[in-house]
């Protein structure tokens, strides 16, 4: 019989968030559950139970009480909380009388700032009267160009308070993965730093801005933020605003004013890419990410005021967003800015000890690297404050789980989790009331009635099938900006189902209730966690003159390293040279990031399409993961089925090398 890798103590247990509130319950409504999997069961069972139960045990602030929990349960089309008002920023505040900091930040350079609550939401005030005076109203739309630096929380709190919509990118992302981005939203403001450091390296972002500013017309005004020292002159952008008269204390001295809005109000748009067209430009609610992220925090991630909550981030990640729970929940947030292997994998284990951190998460890639590298974290840090770490992003395989367990400590409840963009939130996940089985996850969320379906939408119960949520979630998207009819969020989440949320992802429900995620089972990018629509590489690659097609996919799967491979097709007289192959690399680059440079590039006749022209990523990918090439693909439904001979004898030689290592 396996032994779990961690067991909750019983003062673990006692102590546990979820175990409060399910004391709550059996107090205040009468309802006992014999373990875990019943009180799930509840959780999805009685949606207007359990998310009536979540907003009066949290008492989440509101202008108006709530009556109705889900007035339509359709999916997409759900209605929750209907007649509420309330603000994102008001759940917040309500902490702001705490003595402890709110934000403690660090760089590469070691520089650590912290600021209090008292002075979070002094600059949040300032800043969001300097944008009221700019004209922004409730909808209009504030984009940021910003790291992971205080500044950057303070510009969301200050956006949101307005009832205006916030939508970010990290400085990192190239002009073409910007304004695939912003353009589609049409901003008002644009907030950005003059430019970044990473890998001890600095990046100078001033004529990128410019670049954004001549191609984003709706932009009236600027906000510049110096982060690369005094040169940075905001007189040299048009209309635009320096950061430190933006929230001068004495300039703008009035106290924040929070709009209070209806529950589905737009919070934010975050960007999920799917393989055809634009990014998906992906419209949050205000009550909807409440109401998910105090449930996620406090029963999940089992935070409280007491805690220190570090989950690695950038800020064009949605964990940034999901570090924004701390705040919710009233922990302090510790943010580190920087490259986490710069100058060695040490340096996120040093900041996690010497700023007391209760509480650390990271990108599964984080952590394998780790291990790979020979970290010690206990040689570098003081590490006893730390009771937690999470993992996500990419699957984390079992030799992930042993590496924390015998290189950090025995007795750390290890929370691996796995959500998505999509919705802001987390499917599947843990709890600190259950024991800890190497590279598996707990259990599947309070509220998420997540299953494993067959391609004939039969769930399955220890066996691989697509990922699905078969009842709505608060925080499942409002829409997709500017897209009539909800068409592309149907053919996004709904095509596969029809009225069944489908995730993307392979999944194996356990007996006991646990579940793994083995890789994507779309063609999406899944790069270090951050996800990136194919179409989006073509567009940087296919610029070229040389390049007359191509096609990527991403061999993510659990316990395997990240693999992808790039296939090009160039025009006739061109080879792939070093310095092709370099131009290559350096374009993805610029118009994309660093995380989605290919591993390898090769050149072939053909890419593989379907009779109506698509390019079969899904099926290739299938392929190189070790699926036969009859189960894969009709060639009868190709327009040029002899293409995928050339990768059916790739796939081979990728086999037997990996056989022979």
């Amino acid at each position: 019989m396996e032994h779990p890798a961690w067991q909750p103590s019983a003062a673990t247990i006692g102590a546990a968030k979820l175990t409060a509130f399910t004391d709550w319950l059996a107090a205040e409504r009468g309802m006992r559950f014999a373990d875990y999997d019943a009180l799930w069961r509840w959780s999805v069972d009685d949606l207007e139970g359990f998310w009536g139960a979540v907003w009066d045990y949290f008492a989440i602030p509101a202008t108006t009480p709530r009556t109705t929990v889900l007035a339509n349960a359709g999916m997409p089309g759900a209605q929750w909380f209907p007649g509420v008002t309330m603000n994102y920023v008001d759940q917040v505040f309500r902490h702001a009388t705490t003595a402890r900091p709110a934000i403690v930040a660090r760089n590469e350079a070691g520089e650590q700032r912290e600021l209090g609550w008292t002075e979070l939401q002094r600059q949040v005030g300032a800043l969001a009267a300097t944008l009221r005076g700019m004209g922004v109203t409730r909808g209009d739309r504030v984009v940021a160009y910003l790291p992971n630096i205080p500044e950057t929380v303070v510009a969301f709190l200050a956006v949101a308070s307005l009832g205006a919509i916030w939508s970010a990118c990290s400085p990192d992302m190239g002009r073409i993965a910007v304004l695939d981005r912003f353009r589609q939203i049409a901003p008002k403001v644009l907030i950005a730093v003059d430019g970044y450091r990473y890998g001890g390296k600095a990046y100078d972002r001033r004529e990128l801005i410019r670049e954004l500013l001549a191609e984003l017309p709706s932009v009236d005004h600027m906000v510049l933020l110096p982060c690369l020292g005094s040169a940075a002159d905001a007189a040299g952008f048009a209309q635009c605003t320096d950061w430190g008269a933006a929230t001068a204390a004495t300039a703008r001295a009035a106290p924040l004013q929070v709009a209070h809005v209806p529950f589905d109000h737009p919070l934010w748009v975050v960007y999920s890419s799917g393989t055809t067209g634009l990014p998906k430009p992906i419209v949050h609610s205000h009550g909807g990410i409440v109401v998910e992220h105090v449930k996620l925090g406090a029963f999940h991630l089992d935070l409280g005021p007491e805690d220190r909550f570090h989950w690695f981030s950038s800020s064009g990640w949605i964990m940034w967003n999901c570090q924004m729970t701390g705040l919710l929940m009233g922990s302090t947030i510790c943010i580190y800015d920087g490259n986490p292997g710069w100058p060695d994998w040490n340096a996120l284990w040093r900041f996690v000890g010497e700023t007391g951190v209760t509480f650390f998460g990271a990108g599964a890639a984080f952590f394998m690297s780790c291990l790979k590298a020979h970290v010690e974290p206990n040689d570098v840090a003081d590490l006893s404050a730390l009771r937690a770490i999470g993992s996500t992003g990419s699957p984390l395989p079992p030799e992930g789980y042993q590496w924390i367990y015998d290189h950090v400590r025995q007795d750390l409840w290890l929370n691996a989790i796995s959500g998505g963009t999509d919705f802001a939130g987390c499917f599947v996940g843990g709890v600190p009331t259950l024991p800890v089985y190497l590279g598996e996850m707990q259990c599947r969320c309070l509220g998420a009635r997540v299953e494993a379906w067959d391609e004939a939408g039969k769930p399955l119960i220890d066996e691989v099938g697509e990922l699905v949520c078969s009842a709505p979630m608060p925080s499942m998207p409002l829409k997709f900006w500017n897209d009539p009819g909800d068409t592309r969020y149907r053919e996004s989440y709904f095509d596969m189902y029809p009225g069944i949320w489908r995730h993307g992802d392979w999944l194996r429900i356990t007996p006991r209730g646990g579940a793994i995620i083995y890789g994507r089972s779309d063609a999406t990018i899944n790069r270090h966690g951050i996800r990136m629509g194919t179409s989006e590489l073509y567009r940087a690659v296919e610029e070229l003159h040389e390049i007359l097609d191509s096609l990527v996919v991403d061999l993510e799967f659990l316990g395997r390293e990240s693999y992808m491979p790039l296939f090009v097709v160039l025009r006739p007289g061109h080879e792939l040279t070093l310095q092709l192959e370099a131009t290559l690399r350096e374009k993805i680059k610029l118009a994309l990031s660093a995380r989605h440079v290919p591993n390898e590039i090769f050149q072939v006749a053909e890419i593989p399409r379907t009779l109506s022209g698509k390019k079969m990523e899904l099926p290739v990918k299938k392929l190189l993961l070790g699926h036969a090439l009859d189960k894969i693909a009709n060639p009868d439904a190709m327009a040029n089925p002899a293409s995928l001979q050339w990768f059916v004898a790739f796939a081979a030689r990728r086999a037997a090398a990996e056989h022979v290592a």
